[in-house]
């Protein structure tokens, strides 16, 4: 949040009018949005969702399985090379009984990764609550916090007004 940004933050009594709020502002380009529920509401990310990019994590979870997969493979054909135990007549480093410590490896390095990326992506732990947190909206309310220019603050209550708002403030 730059020096100029101000924030404004409405609060609602029903999922309808917090919806409608979204959608007027999301209309009227403001996207640097955060919305506090008390329960997850399906419809409050339906429009958070619309136009947000594809998450990073992915990316983590990929190169994790990747890393996994090689390490299972290496790990495995690594050991049977320095013993070398001749089993049946096979070769010493043959894939095929190595797949199932590799596909082990694969989802143990994938979903560690993907935590990893949760907790990197997500700037977690928040000791602080942010600025805009009311202890109602963990109760029965719902909040709207925006960041915007100081010049298009009375806009945004103007928005958060119409839509229904018990309470703006800045």
């Amino acid at each position: 949040m730059s020096p100029t940004t101000e924030m404004v933050v409405g609060v609602f009594a029903h999922v309808d009018t917090t919806v409608k709020a979204l959608e007027e502002l999301r209309a009227k380009g403001y996207h640097d949005l955060e919305v506090y529920t008390p329960a997850p509401v399906h419809e409050i990310e339906d429009v958070m969702e619309r136009g947000r990019p594809v998450s990073r994590v992915r990316l983590f979870t990929l190169i994790g399985g990747l890393t996994g997969t090689a390490s299972g493979f290496i790990l495995t054909i690594w050991s049977a090379m320095q013993w070398g135990l001749v089993t049946g007549g096979k070769p010493i480093a043959s894939i095929p009984p190595f797949i199932v410590i590799a596909f082990e490896l694969t989802i143990l390095f994938g979903g560690l990764a993907t935590l990893i990326g949760m907790v990197v992506l997500g700037r977690l732990p928040r000791f602080r609550p942010s600025a805009s947190f009311d202890p109602r909206f963990t109760n029965d309310r719902f909040g709207v916090a925006v960041h915007c220019a100081a010049e298009r603050r009375a806009s945004v209550r103007d928005i958060l007004r119409t839509a229904g708002a018990e309470e703006v403030k800045a």
